[in-house]
């Protein structure tokens, strides 16, 4: 078996490409056991997710979770799961899509867009050979991720440095680590929030859920919860509302080590209990919505909000394929093209 792929042929008549390779996390094919077994298996064994001995871990994994969690998680993407299928996978392509469309609007030079999964398909590796079909040479990669964390955005670099040491050629590379104090963004997240405020009402309190990690992880170095707070800090700052006014939160807590604090489930509760009647939450650490946003935020903890007490609870919904998420989106590629286009 050859070390290397063998290179496509490119018409002598075909100008080379630039590539933009868009990446999210990932979903499993269908929600089913079996799906969520095999979706579950390949994210989980990631030692950048589960930073723990790899023999321990397997059994763990092996023994305990994969024969447990797979029925839970089915069960909860059904509750998401639509006609077309999975949202994030969904609202990720026509992202992908609208992106494209900006981004070949403006340049004469050829701009090959694709769209990758870290985990489950399409592939961070098939989307790469689906950029070197179309004849790109030049490849910036975009985690979707908009505050860095080694349990994410290094992880798809470590996804694409895997599949590169398959090619023959190398493309020249730029890789974008996080975006999560780009203006654009900022102004993109503020718009979404003062368009439910505008039609429906300011609430008491503005939750900002993001997704947690443990906390050693942040101990050992990774940036991901001071960026958190910073996109926090720069759209409170946006709306202009005083600092009592909005809160940071983490969720999604898997295993039993301490996490980054406070939890989300706690602090709705808590807002709850202390007599706060309406909660507006959003999340500005994920591009789309999925699992964790429409079913942990605007299910689970809606229902523990309630019965804690309070009386209106809206979640305000990612910035998914709106315009100005394209727009801030394709404004930070360009940034990365010059000097290519």
């Amino acid at each position: 078996m050859p070390l290397y792929r063998d290179e496509p042929r490119m018409e002598p008549s075909r100008s080379p490409t630039v590539g933009v390779l868009l990446t999210n996390l990932g979903t499993p094919k269908q929600p089913t056991p079996r799906a969520l077994r095999k979706y579950l298996k390949e994210f989980l064994w990631d030692p950048r997710v589960v930073e723990l001995p790899r023999l321990r871990w397997w059994l763990i994994l092996h023994l305990f979770i994969l024969t447990t969690r797979p029925r839970q998680s089915a069960r909860l993407y059904r509750k998401i799961w639509t006609a077309e299928g999975s949202p994030l996978l969904n609202t990720s392509a026509r992202l992908t899509e609208a992106v494209t469309a900006l981004l070949r609007s403006k340049h004469e030079t050829p701009v090959e867009v694709a769209l990758g999964m870290r985990y489950g398909r399409p592939s961070v590796a098939e989307a790469l050979r689906e950029l070197k079909q179309r004849g790109s040479t030049r490849l910036v990669c975009l985690p979707l991720y908009p505050q860095y964390s080694a349990t994410t955005t290094a992880s798809t670099f470590d996804a694409l440095a895997a599949e590169l040491t398959t090619w023959r050629v190398v493309p020249e590379l730029r890789t974008i680590h996080q975006y999560h104090d780009d203006p654009a963004y900022i102004a993109a997240l503020a718009a979404s929030v003062r368009e439910l405020w505008t039609s429906h009402g300011e609430p008491e309190k503005l939750l900002l859920s993001f997704h947690g990690i443990p906390l050693r992880y942040s101990a050992g170095g990774d940036p991901y919860h001071r960026q958190c707070l910073e996109t926090a800090r720069l759209l409170g700052e946006e709306l202009g509302v005083a600092d009592d006014r909005y809160q940071v939160a983490f969720q999604s807590r898997f295993g039993r080590e301490a996490w980054i604090e406070p939890a989300t489930d706690a602090t709705v509760q808590a807002l709850g209990r202390a007599g706060i009647a309406s909660l507006d939450v959003l999340c500005p650490g994920f591009a789309v919505d999925c699992l964790e946003t429409l079913e942990e935020i605007d299910q689970l903890n809606r229902e523990l909000f309630l019965a804690a007490g309070g009386q209106r609870f809206r979640y305000v919904p990612c910035l998914n394929d709106r315009p100005d998420h394209a727009r801030a989106l394709a404004a930070l590629i360009e940034r990365h093209l010059r000097g290519w286009v």
